[in-house]
């Protein structure tokens, strides 16, 4: 899950403006705002447990 990889690895793909093109740059650029704003804890009750 996407919430589940390091910050510091999305803030290099911010540093390189290196974001994947579509929906997974989309995605990972969010996961990082989240994790920024410190709110993990809103994502955690939707992750699935298992």
């Amino acid at each position: 899950m996407l919430i589940d990889v390091p910050e510091e690895y999305l803030l290099w793909f911010a540093r390189k403006d290196a974001f994947p093109a579509g929906k997974l740059g989309e995605l990972m650029q969010l996961t990082l705002a989240i994790k920024i704003e410190g709110l993990q804890g809103l994502v955690k009750p939707l992750k699935r447990s298992g």
